[in-house]
C-alpha cells in the first residue's frame, strides 16, 4: 500500500540567496502561499524567504520533525550543499509544486485570498493584523 506523502521538510531563501529559512508543514500549498504573500512567519517577512529551493517529503510526522531538527543544526554551507545537489542554481521550485497539486493561477489567487482572510491581513500593510485577531 502507498502512503502518501503528508508532511514536508522545506528551505525556503531571499531573492539576494544571502538567508535560508528550513519549516516543515502538513499542507505545502497554503505554507508556500503564506510565505509568499508575507503572513508566513516573523522570520521570513522580515527577511522576505519566499522563494522555494529545497523541499522533502515525509510520510510520518515524527521523521519529518526528526529531519528538520538535523537540518536546523547544519551550517549554512552544509544546507547549501544539499541544495546544490538537486537544485544548482538555486531556482524557485514553488511553481513546480503547485503544478503538480493542480493548482491554476486563479485557483492559487482564490486561495491566498482566503488565506488572507483567515489572518485578517491588512491589504494596505502586506502583513498580519494582530489586533484584528
Amino acid at each position: 500500500m502507498r502512503r502518501e506523502y503528508q508532511f514536508f521538510i522545506y528551505l525556503l531563501t531571499n531573492y539576494q540567496k544571502t538567508v535560508l529559512y528550513t519549516g516543515m508543514t502538513n499542507n505545502i500549498i497554503r505554507r508556500l502561499i503564506e510565505h509568499k504573500f508575507g503572513f508566513g512567519c516573523a522570520f521570513t517577512c522580515k527577511y522576505k524567504t519566499k522563494y522555494l529551493v529545497y523541499y522533502e517529503p515525509y510520510g510520518y510526522f515524527n521523521q519529518a520533525v526528526a529531519r528538520e531538527k538535523e537540518l536546523k543544526s547544519w551550517r549554512k554551507s552544509k544546507k547549501l550543499d544539499l541544495i546544490k545537489k538537486i537544485n544548482p542554481l538555486l531556482l524557485d521550485l514553488s511553481d513546480k509544486i503547485f503544478r503538480e497539486s493542480g493548482y491554476s493561477n486563479e485557483s492559487l489567487k482564490n486561495l491566498a485570498e482566503e488565506i488572507r482572510a483567515s489572518y485578517k491581513i491588512d491589504p494596505s500593510r502586506g502583513a498580519r493584523d494582530d489586533k484584528a485577531k
